[in-house]
């Protein structure tokens, strides 16, 4: 790949602050992308900016930074309509914001189990607020960072806020199984990818060791160039892709999986 093929791209990327995300950040835009650096404030997204300048000689003017707390979803609309004010037209959005469930079952003011609300919904309710400026180009992607935990999850159709029987492993799980299955959605191109068990604040729910931040973002970066070819839905493991689970290729599913997320985000079917 070489350094200037994302010079003229413009990249979204959520939870761009720490992890995995401030790492995607740094190598879009070393490779020249202009990036949207979302925080959940704004004094942590402009952080962020400044440490990616100070630390990586990144152009300031290649960074803007948005803030929005995912856990409230009119923040998240909020965040849209300024990204397409600013910005008509966007390449790429990297729906990279994650948290590991609590311990205890949290519900958001939306009403939404925490997890799901942040490590889905809002990501759901975001893509389709950009779609416009995703698609007013050909070649626009939306790259999900997923989990291979995807594969241990189910969602719970009649109670998806898990207020039953709320376990935070099957709360995580769900969330990142509906963000998986959310990328065969037909409306955008997109593709999942589990980056690797990384050293990033959710490696408790793994193992006791990863990869560096770097190592997994790099596998983010490589599905945002537009010589990478993709086909709406893939998953991939790292760079290699392979099947996802089951569900997440099912047509019935992702068309429930819609009207479940349009009613939990209070978004009417156009």
């Amino acid at each position: 790949m070489s350094d200037a093929t994302l010079s003229s791209r413009t990249v979204l990327v959520t939870g761009a602050t720490s992890g995995i995300g401030l790492e995607t950040a740094r190598q879009l835009a070393e490779r020249g992308a202009t990036v949207l650096l979302h925080g959940r404030t704004a004094e942590e997204a402009r952080a962020a900016a400044d440490r990616l300048v100070a630390t990586a000689s990144i152009d300031a003017d290649r960074l803007c930074p948005f803030a929005a707390d995912f856990t409230h979803l009119d923040e998240v609309e909020t965040l849209a309509t300024r990204v397409v004010a600013e910005h008509p037209h966007l390449d790429v959005l990297v729906n990279n914001a994650g948290m590991a469930a609590p311990e205890r079952h949290t519900v958001t003011v939306d009403g939404n189990e925490i997890a799901f609300q942040v490590n889905f919904l809002a990501h759901y309710l975001l893509t389709c607020l950009l779609e416009p400026a995703l698609t007013s180009d050909p070649g626009g992607r939306v790259v999900n960072v997923s989990s291979s935990l995807h594969r241990t999850g189910n969602i719970s159709w009649a109670d998806p806020n898990r207020a039953r029987r709320y376990s935070r492993l099957a709360a995580y799980a769900q969330s990142q199984l509906a963000l998986t299955v959310f990328a065969a959605d037909p409306r955008v191109t997109a593709v999942s990818v589990h980056p690797g068990v990384c050293d990033t604040a959710l490696l408790p729910l793994y193992a006791h060791d990863g990869v560096t931040p770097a190592e997994g973002a790099a596998h983010v970066v490589r599905l945002c160039d537009p010589a990478v070819e993709i086909v709406n839905g893939a998953y991939y493991d790292r760079a290699e892709r392979v099947a996802p689970a089951p569900a997440a290729t099912e047509g019935r599913t992702v068309q429930r999986l819609n009207k479940l997320a349009d009613l939990l985000v209070g978004r009417t079917a156009a």
